[in-house]
């Protein structure tokens, strides 16, 4: 099997994140790989912001967890050390399945490098309050979008999970 097969068929989300930060190099890697997904007519509908810093992922951290109206101390992202955020343009047809094959081209790019991933919802509540156009605004980006998802990053603690068995009856072919 080659490699692309191999990580497709190993990658697993994480639940339990190492506090140490990833290297730069791996980050701009994974980073990358979400800019090459495919997106429809080749509009490259999404973005993409990585954070790293500690005090707005905290931020971010407790508007994810009052959004799923979870305790303050609560943490969606599960310790991982860095997240990254995916919005698409609504004004393009196909901004959510850009947004999401971005996502997965990252979780998978992140596995192929041996860094724990796993994607988390209720980006696009956070980006309808008035915490989310805050940080767009914050952070001079302007247009039209919709939070897609996240992407939680880092080492993994622990031993990785193998896959759960495939179910029966998920492909079928018609020759």
């Amino acid at each position: 099997m080659n490699d692309i097969l191999k990580t497709l068929e190993t990658r697993r989300s994480c639940r339990k994140f190492l506090p140490d930060m990833i290297k730069d190099k791996e980050l701009n890697a994974i980073l990358e790989a979400g800019t090459y997904a495919p997106t429809g007519m080749g509009k490259q509908s999404p973005i993409i912001i990585a954070i790293k810093n500690k005090e707005l992922r905290e931020e971010l951290r407790k508007e994810n967890a009052r959004i799923m109206g979870m305790k303050d101390d609560f943490d969606p992202f599960y310790g991982a050390p860095v997240i990254l955020i995916v919005l698409a343009d609504k004004n393009v047809g196909t901004y959510i399945y850009d947004g999401s094959l971005v996502l997965g081209n990252m979780l998978n790019a992140a596995e192929s490098l041996g860094i724990g991933s796993i994607w988390i919802h209720r980006a696009k509540e956070e980006f309808e309050s008035e915490f989310g156009k805050k940080l767009l605004d914050n952070l001079g980006i302007n247009g039209d979008y919709e939070g897609i998802g996240h992407c939680a990053l880092g080492y993994i603690d622990g031993e990785r999970k193998e896959a759960a068995p495939r179910k029966e009856n998920y492909v079928y072919i018609i020759d």
